[in-house]
């Protein structure tokens, strides 16, 4: 399999839906420059801990480099969009930030499943880079904090009947 490395920079939309009935949603991150368009499956737990992380770097970066007035998306920009066909399920994700663009970069690497035949040193997983401004960031935060917040009114049911008794 090769190889797959990708930077959208900068993305002209980024977001994060789901597809699904409740307890059952697949979760996908999904950004696009121009015409290209890169979907990733993500966990659940994922959305919800890179909507906190999110939120945190950009509150400390307001705090130590002040960016003024943003735009903030339209709503319209947070649904995900077809074709939705997942390049790979994501195993982890970074945050940074170039100071000098006054950009900040999503990074998400592959999950990769080993065979027994593969040497693990010669796999490499995917990467896709996404640059985005501190305003698509921040909108991003709330997109995938609401978006896990729609699920199940009692999340850790988790499908399951549960009973009580006194």
């Amino acid at each position: 399999m090769p190889n797959i490395e990708l930077d959208l920079n900068p993305v002209d939309f980024i977001t994060i839906g789901t597809v699904g009935p409740k307890g059952q949603r697949v979760f996908h991150l999904q950004a696009g420059k121009g015409e290209q368009i890169v979907t990733l499956t993500i966990e659940k737990e994922q959305a919800g801990a890179l909507g906190e992380a999110i939120r945190e770097l950009i509150d400390d970066l307001e705090t130590r480099h002040p960016s003024g007035v943003e735009l903030v998306p339209r709503a319209s920009d947070l649904e995900l969009r077809d074709p939705l066909e997942p390049l790979f399920r994501v195993a982890q994700m970074g945050l940074g930030y170039d100071e000098e663009n006054d950009m900040v970069v999503l990074i998400a690497q592959e999950l990769i499943a080993i065979n027994e035949e593969e040497d693990p040193e010669t796999v490499q997983p995917g990467v896709v880079r996404m640059w985005c401004s501190r305003a698509q960031m921040r909108a991003l935060s709330e997109q995938s904090s609401d978006t896990v917040q729609q699920g199940r009114a009692d999340p850790k049911q988790n499908g399951r009947l549960v009973y009580y008794w006194t």
